[in-house]
């Protein structure tokens, strides 16, 4: 959801990727929980792992919030209002299971999981992007979007590099992953564009 759809949008092939965003959304999203399954096996039409991982739903929020961006505004609003309300729901899913110290459990609603950090910076990255584009909005949005930002930075080490991310390669585990460091760049990123305005 994060890699494709966003490409084929920024290849020009909006309908495409509008299609390809839908057919995950379809096949992964939990409406009881608000939150997105972790495997589809296509063929079984079954889940291969219904959990809700943390790292997933966040490659979810952030490949809409990309989605948003690259489709055009004119010709296309009645999909980007869809992708809007989708990325809103999964936003609200996610924050109804923040800890008290901004980070998440793995799987985000069982909490005999470990905490993990990827999925605070992966939120934090989708709130400030939304902020600043003017698709989302609302009382405690950018508090929010602090409060992660600083959970996630309060995990980085001596080194700079973020620790207690869902780890590679087996994802298993709190450890270090090439997706957690550059989602901290991703964040900053986002977090310094929304504060210039």
């Amino acid at each position: 959801m994060y890699m494709l759809p966003p490409f084929l949008a920024a290849a020009g092939y909006y309908e495409e990727a509008i299609r390809q965003a839908e057919g995950y959304w379809n096949a992964l999203y939990d409406e009881k929980a608000a939150l997105m399954c972790h495997m589809w096996d296509d063929e079984k039409k079954e889940y291969v792992r219904a959990a809700h991982w943390g790292s997933g739903n966040g490659w979810a929020m952030a490949g809409l919030a990309r989605l948003l961006h690259l489709i055009p505004e004119s010709g296309y609003e009645r999909q980007r209002e869809m992708i809007r309300k989708r990325v809103k729901k999964l936003l609200d899913g996610v924050l109804f299971h923040v800890r008290e110290d901004g980070l998440f459990h793995d799987v985000v609603d069982d909490p005999s999981s470990f905490v993990e950090t990827n999925l605070s910076q992966m939120t934090a990255y989708t709130i400030y992007r939304g902020l600043k584009e003017g698709w989302l909005s609302g009382p405690g949005c950018k508090e929010q979007a602090d409060r992660l930002r600083r959970a996630a930075e309060g995990q980085m080490d001596p080194q700079g590099f973020v620790r207690g991310v869902c780890g590679a390669p087996g994802f298993d585990r709190p450890g270090f992953s090439p997706e957690g460091q550059a989602f901290f760049l991703l964040m900053e990123q986002a977090y310094m564009d929304y504060e210039k305005g």
